[in-house]
């Protein structure tokens, strides 16, 4: 029963090793071979050839990460309707509607927004 699952051990063990192996070794190399000499300048924080003005971990606003999620979730639409569009002729007029509705209802949502400012940028 077991050696059923071999395979699937060996190919998880070969990505592993071939994944942290690069890692590793170039560590060793690094360490063995690159000349380590830290100063001040060397460990500031660079950002863009400025120094840096405010805390990296300030607060952004809200409407960024709601911009953000409605992209995704427009993205998202556009995944569902490539392999609608490839077996459209296999699902026929039910699989039509079906996204129909789909796309009916993403788009209220896409008004509601709309109307809410929920698109507007200050």
């Amino acid at each position: 029963m077991l050696e059923n699952y071999f395979p699937v051990l060996m190919f998880l063990l070969v990505g592993l090793a071939i994944g942290v192996a690069p890692v590793v070794a170039g560590g060793i190399v690094s360490r063995l071979v690159g000349v380590h000499r830290p100063d001040a300048e060397k460990l500031s924080p660079y950002e863009c050839g400025f120094e840096a003005f405010e805390d990296a971990r300030m607060k952004f606003d809200v409407r960024y990460y709601l911009v953000a999620i409605l992209f995704i979730l427009f993205d998202l639409e556009i995944a569902f309707l490539f392999p609608w569009a490839v077996v459209l002729q296999e699902i026929g007029f039910f699989g039509f509607m079906a996204m129909m509705v789909f796309l009916g209802i993403l788009v209220v949502g896409f008004i509601y927004e709309w109307k809410k400012g929920a698109l507007e940028w200050e």
